[in-house]
């Protein structure tokens, strides 16, 4: 996967602005949706636009706030979605390889940028196991 799309809102923008520091270190291509400063800003816009574009396919999303979870919320409304919040590499290479997450969220208050990068690092180079996991969802799609 090299296309990466990252938002944030005002409570994870240093750490958005860390995490495509290292991003394009790696040569990937990066697509920042946003927000650009620190003004208070509303997260669920921003999940809505990386669903959006993780939606349309071939792109995985990466969402930042100041604990993760809201984003995580959000981003979960949309079908085909699978974000994960993650807060250690275990559960990065867990959440890849089991239930095949299309956008992590991070959580710029409760994690540090060098943990954050090591997450973000497992995460994009964790591959889906399928198998067993694939059954399991297909039948979280069938839930309502």
């Amino acid at each position: 996967m090299s296309k990466i799309v990252i938002a944030s809102d005002h409570g994870g923008y240093r750490l958005k602005n860390e995490i495509i520091k290292h991003l394009k270190t790696l040569q990937l291509e990066v697509n920042d949706l946003g927000c650009y400063n620190t003004e208070s800003c509303d997260y669920p816009v921003y999940a809505k636009l990386v669903a959006e574009e993780v939606i349309k396919g071939d792109v995985k999303g990466i969402l930042v706030c100041g604990t993760g979870i809201g984003m995580s919320i959000a981003a979960n409304r949309f079908d085909g979605i699978r974000a994960s919040h993650c807060t250690d590499t275990f559960s990065a290479r867990m959440t890849r390889m089991h239930n095949d997450s299309n956008i992590l969220c991070l959580g710029e208050r409760i994690t540090g940028a060098g943990l954050a990068v090591d997450i973000v690092d497992i995460w994009l180079n964790t591959e889906f196991e399928g198998g067993r996991h694939k059954k399991r969802l297909d039948l979280i799609k069938d839930i309502k």
